[in-house]
Formats: structure tokens, sequence, C-alpha cells
């Protein structure tokens, strides 16, 4: 199955967090949402996001070392929509800037908001949820 997905993540508490060559960034207690794609295969991609014994290597990696997937969404595609689907997100949700996005133009790949409002953006994108034990 190939194509985009959506990881709900909940942080606990706020929180400084270095990510890779980001830097440090402050990140506050609540909902996030975390867009990416899986041309490779969407299964395998969100396997890898909820091992916990994994190599640091993208953005996402290191706030997952602090937070807990709650919910998966997807969309299957042949084609990358994650750009499409982040540009949505950006109108109701508050965009982390430069996180999840050095490979395109877009101003973030990660989001935060309300657990309502989070949901409530998810639900518009028409995405399946992906019944994956979410346990990271």
């Amino acid at each position: 199955m190939l194509g985009s997905y959506i990881l709900v993540i909940k942080l606990n508490r706020e929180k400084n967090i270095i990510v890779g060559k980001m830097g440090e960034i402050f990140f506050d207690k609540g909902h996030y949402v975390y867009v990416g794609s899986a041309l490779n295969g969407i299964i395998q991609r969100v396997s890898r996001h909820l091992n916990p014994q994994k190599k640091l290597h993208w953005h996402i990696d290191y706030l997952l070392e602090f937070a807990k997937i709650e919910s998966i969404y997807y969309k299957q595609s042949n084609t990358q929509q994650e750009c499409e689907i982040a540009s949505e997100l950006k109108e109701k949700l508050q965009p982390v800037p430069g996180f999840g996005c050095s490979d395109c133009n877009c101003k973030s790949h990660l989001f935060y908001g309300t657990y309502d409002r989070v949901i409530d953006s998810i639900e518009k994108l028409e995405m399946d949820r992906l019944l994956i034990e979410a346990n990271s």
C-alpha cells in the first residue's frame, strides 16, 4: 500500500527537544499532526515510526523520542501528496516552521492544535484510519 499518512501525536508536557540539524525546538504540551509520504509502503514506514528502537534520522524521530503516536491516518496514492495535505492542515493548525519539509517548499509538515481542531482538520481530508497498534 503506497501513499501518504498522518500521525496524530501527543506530547504530555512542554519540552525543548534537539531535532537533528534544526537544533533545539520548544514544543508545547498537546497534540501534533505529522504528514509523511510512503511511496515504498505505508505499513513499513509507519512500523518504523512505531518502533522505539530506531536510529534517529528524520525530524519526526526526535519528537517521537518524547511523544506518543495516538492514531494514524492514510491515503493511498502512487504520487506524493504530503505537500497538498500539509497545505490543507496549515489552514486550521499551527505549523512548526521547517519541521519535516527539508526536501520541499512547504512551511512545515508538523502542525500543532487542540485535539478537537486536529481531529476536525483530519476529518476534512477524508483519509482512512489505519488500524495498527500505536504504542511508541
